[in-house]
């Protein structure tokens, strides 16, 4: 069902981007491992604090997962409804 409100009303693939960020995990770690032991220390570097990154995304993910079908509502729950009113000065 499209209601035409689609870009203001997009729901987040948080599955998508929970199995994304599990990716990411093993690529940083693996990368890690591997440029500290071929004696790169600045990659190791740099592939640990991408590693960060990945895990502070992997949280948030996890976390609004768990909030519930609000912040991932299944296929039974329609779209959301836009505001119908007049935009409000957000300044």
């Amino acid at each position: 069902m499209r209601t035409g409100s689609e870009p203001t009303t997009a729901r987040s693939p948080l599955r998508v981007r929970f199995w994304l960020s599990v990716w990411g995990v093993l690529w940083t770690v693996a990368g890690t491992v591997a440029f500290a032991l071929a004696g790169y220390p600045g990659w190791a570097l740099a592939c640990g604090m991408l590693f960060l990154v990945v895990v502070a995304d992997l949280v948030f993910v996890v976390r609004h997962i768990l909030q519930g079908p609000h912040y991932q509502p299944g296929r039974d729950v329609p779209p959301y409804e836009p505001p119908h009113g007049p935009p409000t000065d957000r300044r």
